[in-house]
C-alpha cells in the first residue's frame, strides 16, 4: 500500500474513536507548523530527497510526512507523485510563495498563514491583497436578472421581450 493511501485510512478513518483522531490531527498540525516555520526561512531554497530523508530532516515520522507532501503538492512548481510514494521515493519543496498562502487561506489554516515569516515574504499589504484574491475567488456572484420589460442586453434598444427574449 502507497504511503497516501495509508496515511488516508489512519487520518481519515471514520470508524476510529473520535479523541485519537483528533488527538493525531493535534499533533500533526502543530509538526505541519514546525515544517513551514523551516520552509518560509529560505523560501527561494528548493528542498529535496526521499520522504524518509525529508521527515528525518524535519524531525517528524514518514506518515506525517506524507500528510504535509499531501497538503502542500498543489503550492509546488512541480507536483510530487504523492499517489505512488513510497519512503525512497524523491520529492522537492520547490513551492509557489503566493499560491502557498492562498492556499492556507482557502484552507482556513490561520495557524500557518499568520506565520511571521511569512513577515519577511511579504508585507502586510501584499499579505491582505492575496487574502483577498483568494476570499473573492470563491465567492459565488449571481448574474442580473434580465426581466421582460428591461432593456436588451445586445444593445438594440429594444425590450427584452421583444428581442432577445422571444423564442
Amino acid at each position: 500500500m502507497a504511503l497516501l493511501d495509508q496515511w488516508r485510512s489512519v487520518a481519515y478513518n471514520e470508524t476510529a474513536d473520535r479523541q485519537v483522531l483528533q488527538n493525531l490531527w493535534n499533533a500533526y498540525f502543530k509538526e505541519e507548523k514546525g515544517i513551514y516555520a523551516k520552509l518560509l526561512k529560505n523560501p527561494d531554497e528548493v528542498v529535496s530527497g526521499t520522504v524518509k530523508e525529508l521527515a528525518d530532516k524535519f524531525g517528524v515520522t514518514v506518515m506525517s510526512m506524507t500528510g504535509f507532501l499531501d497538503g502542500i503538492n498543489d503550492s509546488l512548481k512541480e507536483k510530487n507523485p504523492i499517489e505512488t510514494m513510497e519512503e525512497d521515493t524523491p520529492v522537492q519543496l520547490g513551492f509557489d510563495k503566493e499560491l502557498l498562502y492562498k492556499n492556507m487561506v482557502a484552507a482556513e489554516a490561520d495557524w500557518l498563514y499568520n506565520l511571521e515569516e511569512w513577515n519577511a515574504i511579504f508585507d502586510e499589504e501584499k499579505r491582505k491583497e492575496l487574502y483577498r484574491e483568494q476570499k473573492s475567488s470563491t465567492t459565488v456572484k449571481k448574474e442580473k436578472k434580465i426581466y421582460p420589460n428591461d432593456p436588451c442586453p445586445c444593445g438594440s434598444g429594444k425590450k427584452y421581450k421583444k428581442c432577445c427574449g422571444r423564442k
